[in-house]
């Protein structure tokens, strides 16, 4: 028998690749890949799943009395679709209400203008002269005190892009995000910014807000790419343009509703193992959802189904998450409540950024699980989809699980479009393409195939006491 000091010393010998298993996707199961990429494109349950939820339930704000109806449209559409086992586990926040909005302009050129109060305001009537900002950076420069009595108004025109890096921190979301505390910070008595979108239309885009601890919130709103424009010119032409913002909005209480779960049982030694997808079960009000997100939602759900029949060695679970658009409630609610369970969490995907044509995979998992990634990657090109280097990241409600250290998956879709409908009237069902959606869903189901099936993990682990924010 070896002595603990011989075998130690063995061990430190050994070069660090040869201790790391290295992953890779067993051939069997590549072989069902173009089968099952067919069986996806010509299949009808992504579209008919994304189609009742718009349909039978419409608008799903968290709270709403069409929140609790959603849960269990989601309930009854997993069992539906056959998936083995199904069940909830509870989400708790703060309701917002939206029940009137209104704004004019006073004077001599008195007119109505479009908004949509940002979600967490608080309600109330102000009025007073506008002050018009190209940007967040031109209002965080403002002199203290300069907006005292008036109204801040942050006209930043979104641009396109693919991948809709314009939505981030200097742009149209982190202009409503961070907005109204800056606002607040220079004396303004209320917040009006151009929409966060790229149409031009009279359909002003809602959308979260918060403000910093020790601020006292003020009523904040946007208003349509159109109606901006409107009130960009009047103050050009008067400078002491007046405003009247009129808001009946806010928090009442708490409420508690549900992540909804679906899985397919996995077959074999590794079917305590999950391979997780999933979409927001939630949308703003002012439109149906469709491409926020009933897509993501409707593209997992089917995807998971065409998998049941294959016998999936890991558990396939799909995650319908409550309360992504105020908070990521869902996701931080199941990262908490599955803490304990990161290395059972062999990868993590999400769909939250629309339903067209995806165009890129990538993935954070480890140098030991390339050939797997590398494998996957060939079984999605014939779709159209190419590995992207510094491509995609964790959607919204997988993100806080990332955090903790579950190894996570992005399927990128081509977001041209998609801040034309983000959070306004016109998200609606007849904005998704069905063929670009049955993409969507082969390129799921290709993805969580590939890696229940694979020799190997992804690196998921727990990360260690203070790395968890990385």
């Amino acid at each position: 028998m070896r002595s603990a000091s011989l075998l130690l010393a063995l061990a430190i010998a050994l070069p660090t690749h040869a201790q790391q298993a290295t992953t890779t996707i067993p051939q069997s199961a590549l072989d069902q890949v173009p089968a099952l990429r067919v069986r996806a494109l010509a299949d009808r349950t992504g579209w008919n799943v994304v189609e009742s939820l718009t349909t039978e339930v419409g608008p799903r704000l968290a709270g709403s009395e069409a929140d609790a109806r959603a849960v269990e449209w989601a309930k009854a559409k997993f069992k539906a679709l056959g998936y083995d086992k199904v069940w909830t586990e509870p989400v708790t926040f703060p309701k917002w209400v939206r029940r009137s909005e209104h704004a004019d302009v006073l004077g001599v050129h008195a007119q109505p203008l479009v908004i949509t109060a940002l979600g967490n305001s608080p309600g109330g009537t102000v009025e007073g002269e506008v002050v018009r900002f190209p940007d967040l950076a031109a209002l965080d420069a403002a002199p203290e005190g300069s907006l005292a009595g008036k109204i801040a108004f942050v006209d930043y025109q979104m641009q396109r892009y693919r991948d809709g890096h314009d939505y981030g921190v200097g742009g149209g979301g982190g202009i409503r995000g961070k907005g109204p505390s800056a606002a607040i910070r220079k004396g303004a008595i209320g917040f009006l910014m151009r929409s966060a979108g790229t149409d031009t239309s009279r359909a002003p885009h809602t959308g979260m807000t918060s403000f910093e601890d020790g601020l006292k919130p003020i009523p904040s709103a946007a208003l349509s790419t159109i109606d901006a424009a409107q009130l960009a010119r009047l103050v050009a032409l008067d400078p002491h343009t007046r405003v009247r913002l009129a808001l009946d909005c806010g928090i009442e209480g708490d409420y508690t509703s549900q992540n909804v779960i679906g899985e397919i049982t996995g077959h074999g030694p590794r079917k305590d193992e999950v391979v997780v997808m999933g979409g927001h079960l939630d949308s703003w009000d002012p439109g149906t959802g469709a491409i926020d997100d009933a897509a993501g939602v409707g593209l997992s759900m089917a995807a998971g189904a065409l998998l049941k029949p294959l016998h999936p060695q890991r558990t396939i679970r799909v995650i319908a998450f409550a309360n992504e658009e105020r908070g990521l409630f869902g996701g931080k609610a199941y990262a908490a409540a599955h803490a304990n369970e990161i290395a059972r969490h062999q990868i993590v995907s999400e769909s939250d950024f629309g339903a067209g044509h995806i165009y890129s995979f990538n993935t954070n998992a480890p140098d030991s699980a390339k050939p797997a990634v590398d494998q996957i990657a060939v079984a999605l090109k014939p779709l159209g989809i190419d590995v992207i280097d510094g491509e995609g990241g964790p959607e919204s409600d997988v993100g806080p699980i990332s955090r903790l250290g579950a190894t996570w998956a992005s399927l990128s879709h081509d977001g041209t479009n998609y801040f034309d409908y983000h959070h306004n009237a016109e998200d609606t069902l007849d904005k998704i393409d069905p063929k670009d959606l049955a993409q969507n869903v082969a390129a799921y189901a290709v993805f969580a195939w590939l890696a229940a099936q694979a020799d190997g993990g992804f690196g998921s682990a727990p990360k260690a006491a203070g790395d968890a924010g990385d």
